[in-house]
């Protein structure tokens, strides 16, 4: 039982920090099932249900203020759903992906904290659709793969490029995640796999812990703080994907 409790709160924490910068926190629940001695057969499907459940409350936070922008999101996510539904269907070997995905999650944090008080200047030129569609595409992948919403990978990418102001960027991330974690779990459930028992805990705990983190990111967060906040996620998730 205290275990259960334990996890409960990893979990609460999780959404906490995640939703802040508009991300769902799938990585960070992984991680967490890991460390307690969830099944891994139950880990994906039980991490993409938390990620739906906070993206969820993301959106809509970071959408009521305005920090949304359709022409960004809807190539990347036409583009990400099909992809994350085939990548829900495949497994990979941990050894080949994790390493490599984990160092650019930490490249990543490493250049988002350096640039977070450098005035951020948004390029007011989007790309040509099929340059988003593209990145949408292999994302989506990542996303279904992985068993993470993809927000991960696309908030620092969009950060690095500047092709939106930053609370748009969790904005569209949020967005962006909870299309690729429902696609993603579709594929992941045509396998039927076995859900937690404890799951409606652990989506209590994440839905309470998401609607704080997202209504101070949306809201009250300064713009400098949320690239710290996420330069921290991306430390977490890449460390967790190193060491896992």
């Amino acid at each position: 039982m205290s275990e259960l409790y334990l996890l409960v709160l990893l979990i609460f924490i999780s959404a906490l920090l995640y939703s802040s910068v508009g991300h769902g926190g799938a990585s960070a629940y992984l991680a967490s099932m890991a460390l307690l001695g969830v099944a891994p057969e139950t880990m994906r499907p039980a991490a993409l249900v938390l990620n739906v459940a906070v993206a969820f409350i993301a959106l809509y936070k970071f959408y009521r203020v305005g920090a949304f922008s359709a022409r960004l999101f809807f190539p990347l996510a036409i583009a990400a759903m099909p992809m994350a539904f085939v990548g829900g269907l495949a497994t990979l070997p941990s050894h080949i992906y994790k390493p490599v995905i984990g160092l650019v999650l930490l490249y990543a944090a490493w250049v988002v904290f350096r640039r977070s008080r450098q005035i951020y200047q948004v390029n007011l030129s989007l790309p040509n659709p099929p340059v988003l569609l593209a990145m949408g595409g292999v994302l989506g992948l990542l996303s279904g793969l992985t068993g993470v919403g993809g927000g991960i990978f696309l908030s620092p990418l969009l950060l690095f490029f500047r092709w939106a102001e930053v609370r748009v960027i969790s904005g569209v991330s949020a967005a962006f995640i909870l299309v690729n974690s429902l696609s993603g779990l579709a594929g992941v459930m045509t396998k039927s796999p076995a859900l937690p028992s404890t799951l409606p805990y652990w989506i209590l705990a994440a839905v309470i812990g998401g609607y704080i983190g997202a209504e101070y990111g949306s809201k009250r967060l300064a713009t400098p703080a949320i690239r710290k906040a996420l330069a921290v996620v991306l430390l977490i998730a890449g460390g967790k994907m190193l060491l896992a």
